[in-house]
């Protein structure tokens, strides 16, 4: 009797991490930088490396598999320390390696410097998502030119650690009135929620079709739990893993966490590699 044929192994070589923090780690306030450190497998002179070096970085992508990745910046002041030369950071740090780095920045002269994404964190920056409807109109400015732009906007939701961080604000829920008013802007929801806010987020995510799912800072392991019916929605969930902020383990490990999952293969490739595709065109 002939053996039965075997299952094609998943074929990936396009991995896109939408959601790493390097980002100039030299103007984190103190007390965020202690946070950083957190935990006994925190390599200190290789983090330095690779937020000063982008080819530190690279090798690191190289060693886990990942083609592109995600350097999320923005000006938090109060909160982390940064200020508007994140912007500025980003985008001279992507410029190594335009193919593979994507710079995230906040509001300041972002197309002028080619960011890719504008990032907006309501515990850092203190401000609900939905704060222009409450008469912080440069919020709503920001969002109106984002969507003529076809530029996307991610917001933290979610909890944050920081000290000084304001978590109240990070209900997903504030994204249905910024989904409602700009109907063109595309929207990448960070960390789902998590720990507290699933229910809501994807109550948002299904009701609005340019609202994505970045699924960084959740366990890969438990990202079922938090989202059972992902699959419902695995053609707007880009992959993320939230490197290197505290707790979260190597990119490679959090891949080979995700790929132990019950979805389809074709889910798995989707949020991998092709969605982020849709999302960020390769550079040309």
């Amino acid at each position: 009797m002939s053996a039965a044929p075997s299952t094609p192994r998943l074929t990936l070589t396009r991995i896109t991490d939408v959601h790493i923090h390097v980002q100039p780690w030299r103007e984190l306030k103190p007390a965020a930088l202690a946070v950083m450190w957190r935990g006994p497998d925190v390599d200190r002179d290789r983090m330095i490396q690779v937020m000063e070096d982008p080819r530190a970085l690279l090798e690191v992508m190289d060693r886990a598999g990942v083609w592109r990745a995600g350097l999320v910046n923005y000006p938090s002041p109060d909160v982390m320390g940064f200020t508007d030369a994140a912007n500025a950071f980003s985008a001279q740090y992507a410029a190594a390696n335009p193919e593979r780095l994507l710079p995230y920045g906040g509001v300041h002269r972002l197309v002028d410097l080619g960011i890719r994404l504008v990032k907006i964190h309501p515990p850092h920056q203190r401000f609900p998502a939905n704060a222009y409807t409450e008469g912080l109109t440069a919020l709503g400015d920001i969002y109106r030119r984002c969507e003529g732009r076809g530029l996307p906007v991610m917001i933290h939701t979610g909890t944050s650690i920081f000290p000084g961080a304001r978590s109240k604000y990070g209900n997903p829920l504030e994204l249905d009135d910024v989904a409602i008013d700009f109907p063109d802007l595309t929207i990448v929801m960070a960390h789902g929620g998590r720990p507290l806010y699933m229910e809501e987020a994807f109550f948002v995510l299904r009701r609005h079709p340019r609202v994505w799912l970045d699924v960084s800072g959740i366990p890969p392991a438990r990202l079922l739990e938090y989202f059972p019916r992902l699959s419902e929605l695995a053609d707007r969930v880009v992959w993320g893993t939230d490197w290197p902020s505290p707790g979260v383990k190597d990119m490679r490990v959090n891949i080979d966490q995700f790929l132990a999952l019950s979805l389809s293969d074709p889910h798995k490739k989707a949020i991998l590699e092709t969605n982020a595709l849709a999302l960020f065109p390769a550079a040309r």
